[in-house]
């Protein structure tokens, strides 16, 4: 199984992590938007690999959704934060957006995935 993961910050990387551990997926991929973040975080997790007794290949990349091709299930975890002054309407309205392009994105290479959205506000 092929499991993909958009966004490489702490609930991302922590996601790919226990998908890792717990042997849900043989491959993850790690995509995120800002350059080389992910691929440090996918080489940050595989020098964990016989310490935490996986063997799942996790690989790290910035914005190529070509990458994703193929995934079973996809994490989505990116969004912004929601920041002082900003009322959860307006949080929603930005994430929702993000969500909708990242979804559409990942459709065009795995049009069978399924998608798992993990944003704020929850």
């Amino acid at each position: 199984m092929k499991v993909t993961v958009v966004g490489a910050g702490a609930v991302g990387a922590s996601c790919a992590e226990y998908i890792a551990i717990k042997d849900f997926a043989s491959e993850v991929v790690i995509l995120d938007i800002k350059e080389g973040f992910a691929e440090g975080k996918a080489m940050d997790l595989m020098q964990t690999a016989s310490l935490n007794s996986f063997d799942t290949k996790i690989t790290g990349s910035t914005n190529d959704y070509s990458k994703t091709a193929d995934s079973d299930i996809c994490v989505i975890t990116s969004g912004i934060p929601r920041k002082p002054g900003m009322t959860r309407e307006e949080l929603i309205g930005i994430n929702a957006g993000i969500v909708k392009m990242v979804s559409a994105s990942l459709i065009k290479h795995s049009p069978n995935t399924i998608i798992i959205v993990v944003s704020n506000p929850m």
